[in-house]
C-alpha cells in the first residue's frame, strides 16, 4: 500500500513539474543563464571582434572599478539621483493619494489626469521634457513673458541631473499614487472614528493614523523606487545623446555599463564586473531598507 502511495505521489510531482517546465525553462534561458554568464564574464577580458575570446584575469576588472575616476562620477551622480528622487516621489504619491481619498469633486478625473505620465513612453515624457528646457523651450517662453532672461537648463552641469530628476518625480509618483490609493481605502473607517472621538484633527489622523497603517507599503513603495533609480539609463542616455554630458553631469552606472559594454568592444568584462558591482549595492540597500522598516514595525 505504502508503496503505490509513493508512485503516486512521484506521479504528482512530475505532472506539476511538466506543468511548470515552460516556465522553468524560459527563467532559465532568459534570467538565471544570462546572470550566469555576466557573473562568468566579469572575471575575463573579453574580445568580441573576429571571433569571441576570453582571457582570464581575476580580480583584475574589480581593482580597475576601484581606480576608474569616471565610475567613481557615475556612482556620485546615481547616489545622489537615488537620495533625492526616492523620498521625494514616495512622498509625492502619499500626497496625491491622500487628496484623491478624501472624497474631493471631480476624483475620478484627477485620478486618470494624475495616473497619464505613467501611461506615456517614457522616451517621449524625455522628449517632450527636453523640448521645455531647450534654450527656444516652453519654460524659456514663460520666462521671456514674465520679462526674465532664459536659460541654458540642459547644457549646465549643475542643472542638467536635477532636470532629470524633476522628470522622473513628476512621471513615477502617480504610479506609486496608485498602490498608496488602493491601501488607504483598505484601512477601516473605525479607526479614523475612534481618533475622531479623541479629539485628533485631520493632520493628527493622517500623521497618527493614516502614516502608521501604510507602512508595509511604504517600505514596498521605497524599494521599488530604489531598484528602479538604482538603474536609470534611458532618461541619461537622451538627454545627453549618450555621452554622459555635460561635463558628466548626467553620467549614471548604467550609462557607464552601457558605453564600456557596447561602444568599447575590448571592455565587455569590465562592464559584467561594474554590473555585478551595482547589482551587489542594489541587493544591500534593499535588505538595509527592508532591516529598518521591520525594526520600525517592532518599535
Amino acid at each position: 500500500m505504502k508503496k503505490e502511495r509513493k508512485k503516486y505521489t512521484l506521479y504528482e510531482i512530475g505532472q506539476g513539474y511538466t506543468f511548470m517546465l515552460p516556465a522553468i525553462f524560459v527563467l532559465a534561458v532568459f534570467i538565471i543563464a544570462p546572470i550566469l554568464y555576466a557573473i562568468f564574464l566579469s572575471f575575463h577580458k573579453v574580445e568580441l571582434l573576429g571571433g569571441p575570446s576570453y582571457d582570464f584575469r581575476g580580480l583584475d576588472n574589480f581593482v580597475k572599478l576601484m581606480e576608474d575616476d569616471r565610475a567613481k562620477i557615475a556612482l556620485w551622480n546615481t547616489i545622489k539621483y537615488v537620495v533625492i528622487v526616492v523620498p521625494a516621489q514616495t512622498l509625492l504619491a502619499l500626497v496625491l493619494a491622500a487628496t484623491l481619498n478624501a472624497g474631493l469633486k471631480g476624483e475620478k478625473f484627477f485620478r486618470i489626469v494624475y495616473f497619464l505620465p505613467t501611461l506615456t513612453s517614457s522616451a517621449v515624457l524625455t522628449l517632450i521634457f527636453m523640448w521645455m528646457y531647450n534654450q527656444n523651450g516652453l519654460i524659456n517662453k514663460l520666462l521671456g513673458m514674465i520679462g526674465l532672461p532664459g536659460y541654458n537648463w540642459l547644457g549646465d552641469p549643475n542643472v542638467a541631473l536635477p532636470a532629470i530628476m524633476i522628470m522622473n518625480i513628476w512621471s513615477t509618483a502617480p504610479f506609486f499614487m496608485t498602490i498608496y490609493l488602493a491601501a488607504l481605502q483598505d484601512i477601516p473607517d473605525s479607526v479614523y472614528e475612534a481618533a475622531k472621538i479623541d479629539g485628533a484633527n485631520f493632520w493628527q489622523k493622517f500623521w497618527y493614523v493614516t502614516v502608521p497603517q501604510l507602512k508595509p507599503v511604504t517600505s514596498f513603495v521605497v524599494i521599488m523606487g530604489l531598484i528602479g533609480t538604482f538603474q536609470l539609463f534611458d532618461q541619461s542616455y537622451i538627454f545627453s545623446k549618450g555621452t554622459g554630458g555635460p561635463n558628466n553631469s548626467t553620467l549614471t552606472v548604467v550609462l557607464l555599463i552601457y558605453q564600456y559594454a557596447f561602444k568599447n568592444l575590448g571592455t565587455m568584462g569590465y562592464a559584467a564586473a561594474m554590473a555585478l558591482v551595482l547589482a551587489i549595492v542594489i541587493l544591500i540597500a534593499t535588505l538595509l531598507q527592508r532591516k529598518f522598516s521591520k525594526e520600525e514595525t517592532l518599535h
